[in-house]
């Protein structure tokens, strides 16, 4: 042939904000260093990387040689490096204001570390609308990658794949690569072989094509039976190996290789989109099973190869809707976003600046994609990566404060739809914390912020239907074997504990706190795990709200009228946070209109998340001290006026204090996942239940204060132990 097809090989290495630093160092040795070596002894093989900002940061302060590493690839024309926001946040989930500086900010860092122009940026989890195209390019970027999905779901056909498009907002032209389904899963998954024999299929019939494989870096190693497979049995390097034998018509380009050197295709408008697999997993539970059902059942007709490219799932937003802890943690980010902006003025030229740009670097870290969804990935279901957003959130906000110059005690309540639902959710800030209730859900606690050490202990998850369980059950102890080939990340069935198909349970009521239930005298625990014995309807309804403000001390009175069986009675619950006694949180019940001589059973529900289960340093102890057993035990305790939970890794230490002494049931909330190394159970949060039998007294009255008292020293000593050494990432 005396045309060349260019081949462009785009890798994406990234590694979530708040990972364990065990996973990025294994990440690094089996993925990103291998990878480098291999490639430097090919130099005529140059490829487009990209690496996200919370794994450069890493990189730059633990492995340098990495660093210097791709700065000699750069320098001798190996490596293009390919820009992104920051802190990889998915653009449909932050506000454009954040769109525009995560990218302009990411690609001024990353031309000064490594001395090269930043032209091109990596979508991340290439999820798609139109109106990002004026947002990219206003920061500065002339192209990107998409999917050849989002192309083909928008009215191209494969044949017309083969280079790449303008695309215009707002009249800003902006130039999009389709990458290529086939090679995602062709490589490193099949022979190398299979991968020239499509692109040379491709050559035949359209010798001057581009053809772009953009993908993660880490299935070079990291994903599982991937090390051995492109190492050790040298995939990578027989991969290579091909792509020089056929460069007598195959060109290996970059990105910017191919716009300088190739005109555009032509001008096309893609539809809101991600790639395939991705709106999938954005479909609620019931129609993504349908979904799947229908592709099973029409993928072998004989007209499939046209229809399957009008077929997508769900909208990427969708995930706020099918997880309402995503919608939790991305209104918090965007409650953060518009405090910064709002401030951004009035410290532009002032001392406060640099407090300033230190609340912007928190935001931009809680903005990172990975625990707002999930997917094949444990994502939003890992709570590390949930506690990180929210780390980095409250110290955002935290910042914020001392922006505006709040150094002293103080406490405030505030009414607002925090939530995006429509209806007036309560804010009680303070020096402290910060505490959200929702009159109009329960009257839950669902959020509970410290600012040190920065730890929402309200980060929990409940447990709800997967598609995935199905293969769970049906699997039972079987582990996937595919005739020793390595299989996709997406095929996999691997248990990571046993017995997992018996653990599945879903969740009657949000796992908050102050969840208020009624319940069948003598109810078990086992019962009340399982969601039964419920008698009233408090557990989720609304509640009538009162705020009471003074200088020293806020309360929150709701209360409602509802049903218990068949007798009306009426409840009010009081949270109240005073300045002088800032770790906090007073909770008084008083029940009204109880039936006579009517043996009743409430029970107050409390959830801790943020808090590890299976480590001997985070436990529960009684009044005494005495300690009870690890997060995730399961206690029955009689005649209790206190219960404590300590985690003495973060320096946190919860009492719950009762002033009518109770019985206490503690369970585990553990949900069943999947990840890219198989089906896993994780701890999610520890339910604490007080709860109390009796029939009412004379006038139908009873009541109760229940004291949530945070004690966060061990945690404030440790910060201010650590803050002379402390430094910024930038």
């Amino acid at each position: 042939m005396t045309s060349q097809l260019r081949l462009i090989l785009a890798i994406h290495n990234h590694q979530p904000v708040g990972n364990f630093d065990g996973v990025f160092e294994a990440a690094y040795q089996d993925s990103y260093a291998p990878f480098l070596e291999v490639l430097q002894d090919f130099p005529e093989i140059p490829v487009s990387l990209h690496l996200s900002g919370s794994l450069l940061e890493w990189l730059v302060e633990t492995h340098p040689e990495y660093i210097d590493f791709v700065r000699r690839l750069i320098d001798r024309g190996q490596i293009e490096i390919v820009g992104g926001p920051f802190y990889e946040p998915i653009l449909a989930s932050i506000p454009r204001r954040d769109r525009v500086g995560q990218i302009r900010l990411y690609r001024g860092y990353l031309e000064q570390l490594f001395g090269t122009t930043v032209r091109g940026m990596w979508m991340p989890e290439r999820v798609w609308e139109q109106s990002f195209t004026s947002d990219i390019v206003e920061a500065g970027i002339e192209y990107t990658i998409l999917d050849d999905f989002h192309f083909k779901s928008s009215g191209l056909r494969e044949d017309q794949l083969h280079g790449y498009y303008l695309s215009e907002d707002e009249g800003r032209l902006l130039k999009i690569f389709p990458g290529s389904e086939k090679l995602r899963y062709t490589i490193p998954f099949a022979s190398p072989q299979e991968t020239i024999d499509y692109l040379r299929g491709v050559a035949e019939t359209n010798p001057r094509a581009v053809v772009t494989f953009g993908d993660d870096g880490e299935k070079f190693g990291t994903w599982p039976g991937t090390k051995k497979h492109v190492y050790a049995d040298g995939w990578l390097r027989h991969f290579f190996e091909a792509l020089r034998q056929n460069r007598d018509w195959l060109k290996i380009a970059t990105l910017a290789d191919a716009v300088d050197q190739v005109p555009p295709v032509g001008r096309y408008y893609l539809s809101d989109c991600s790639y395939r697999e991705m709106t999938e997993w954005a479909l609620p539970t019931d129609q993504q099973e349908l979904y799947t059902h229908l592709v099973h059942t029409k993928e072998h007709e004989h007209d499939w190869p046209q229809l399957k490219q009008f077929l997508k799932g769900g909208f990427w937003r969708n995930f706020r809707v099918k997880y309402a802890e995503a919608n939790e943690m991305y209104t918090r980010m965007m409650q953060v976003s518009r405090k910064l902006d709002d401030l951004d003025e009035s410290t532009r030229n002032t001392s406060k600046r640099g407090i300033w740009q230190q609340a912007q670097t928190e935001l931009y870290r809680g903005q990172c994609n990975c625990p707002y969804w999930h997917g094949a990935f444990g994502g939003l279901y890992l709570p590390h990566l949930r506690n990180a957003i929210y780390r980095h959130l409250i110290e955002a906000d935290s910042l914020l404060e001392k922006v505006a110059g709040r150094t002293d005690r103080w406490v405030e309540v505030t009414a607002e739809d925090y939530n995006l639902d429509g209806r007036k959710e309560i804010r009680i800030g303070s020096d402290r914390m910060v505490a959200f209730l929702a009159p109009n859900k329960g009257g839950h606690l669902y959020e509970l912020d410290l600012r040190q050490p920065a730890v929402n202990l309200l980060a929990t998850l409940n447990r709800r239907p997967e598609p995935y369980h199905d293969k769970v059950r049906n699997a039972g102890h079987q582990q996937h074997a595919q005739d020793g080939k390595v299989a996709s990340i997406h095929d996999m069935v691997k248990f990571k504990q046993p017995n997992l198909d018996k653990l599945i349970d879903y969740d009657r009521w949000p796992r908050k706190s102050l969840v208020d239930h009624f319940l069948q005298p003598q109810l078990s625990i086992d019962a009340f795990r399982k969601g039964e014995g419920e008698l009233g309807d408090f557990a989720t309804g609304v509640y009538e709200t009162v705020l009471r403000r003074s200088d020293d001390r806020v309360e929150v009175r709701m209360s409602r009228n509802g049903l218990v069986g068949p007798y009306q009675i009426r409840l009010t619950k009081t949270v109240a946070v005073d300045v002088n006694v800032g770790g906090q949180i007073e909770i008084h019940y008083q029940l009204d209109e109880l039936p006579r001589d009517i043996p009743l059973h409430f029970a107050v529900e409390f959830n801790f998340a943020a808090m590890a289960a299976g480590a001997n340093d985070r436990y529960f102890y009684d009044a005494t001290g005495k300690q009870l057993g690890q997060l995730q035990s399961v206690l029955q305790l009689n005649d209790v006026d206190r219960l404590g939970l300590t985690d003495e890794w973060l320096g946190v230490d919860a009492a719950v204090e009762l002033s009518q002494r109770a019985s206490v049931w503690t369970l585990p909330i553990q949900s069943i996942s999947q990840s890219e190394g198989g089906f896993e159970l994780v701890h999610q949060s520890a339910a604490v239940v007080p709860h109390w039998q009796f029939t009412a007294p004379e006038g139908g009255r009873w009541e109760v204060t229940i004291t949530l008292s945070i004690d966060t020293s061990v945690a404030q000593a440790r910060m201010l132990r650590d803050a002379p050494v402390a430094s910024g990432a930038r």
